[in-house]
């Protein structure tokens, strides 16, 4: 991905600042699924302290900076996409896991009962179908770009970390389930202090299954009917796959790294 990205930049230097369409179109989208967040969180079906309005409105901003901030990686695109507007609207829910969350860590008044439960079980597996579509539709209309697979990576990412927190939160499994949304962030770090962990990575039919694996399982545990054996099996098999995933990513990033000098 950096190889990629030092090419695309001395290729496009000028698409670093994104056509003004394009902008329009992502500050619209943004604006109004802003709303969309800003009325569920205030006055939704669920009652929400300052808390979740907070993290709901914390989160949202770091995702309007993502994407504004890398729009320009979008080339040579001028249009927003479906593809980019369904990765928007997953973001969009993670703000709401995020509130949801906060109001349960933080001592707010909302409790999770069983239909909102529910509700977030089929909320969330409707953000992973979303997952699956967006790309198929970026690349069925030539619309794949740096910043649609960057914005999807980190949209997966918190989705994950979102679920996490919001199982721990409601006590279905402990706190260790946390480490399923902290590995990936734990590994971007890694790649600051180590560059060689920061190299690109193959593409790998594994690391995309055992990502889909893992929020499905996540999704399963959060759900109502699992007995509390269940989630913490489901939980735990989640979290298997996925730091056998990142240690084999890992191993073969030093091999590579030790080839190449």
């Amino acid at each position: 991905m950096a190889g990629y990205a030092e090419r695309w930049q001395s290729a496009f230097p000028w698409r670093l600042v994104p056509p003004r369409q394009l902008a329009l179109e992502a500050g619209a989208g943004l604006i109004a699924l802003g709303a969309v967040v800003a009325a569920l969180a205030a006055a939704g079906p669920f009652p929400l302290s300052w808390r979740g309005v907070m993290a709901a409105g914390l989160c949202y901003a770091m995702l309007t900076l993502l994407v504004m901030g890398g729009l320009g990686r979008h080339a040579p695109h001028r249009h927003f996409g479906l593809a980019n507007s369904v990765t928007l609207c997953r973001g969009a829910f993670n703000a709401i896991l995020l509130a949801i969350a906060g109001e349960e860590l933080f001592g707010g008044p909302l409790e999770l009962g069983d239909d909102l439960r529910w509700g977030l079980t089929i909320g969330a597996a409707t953000a992973l179908a979303m997952d699956g579509f967006d790309g198929w539709a970026a690349r069925r209309g030539g619309m794949t770009s740096e910043f649609g697979a960057r914005f999807d990576m980190e949209t997966d990412a918190l989705f994950i970390m979102a679920l996490a927190l919001v199982i721990a939160g409601a006590g279905i499994v402990g706190p260790w389930v946390l480490a399923s949304g902290l590995a990936y962030y734990v590994f971007r770090l890694a790649a600051y202090v180590w560059p060689a962990l920061a190299a690109p990575l193959p593409p790998s039919v594994r690391r995309k299954a055992i990502c889909v694996a893992q929020a499905a399982l996540l999704i399963a545990a959060l759900a109502p009917a699992m007995p509390p054996w269940g989630a913490f099996l489901s939980c735990l098999t989640g979290l298997t796959l996925l730091l056998y995933s990142f240690c084999v990513d890992l191993a073969w990033l030093i091999g590579n790294s030790q080839r190449t000098r």
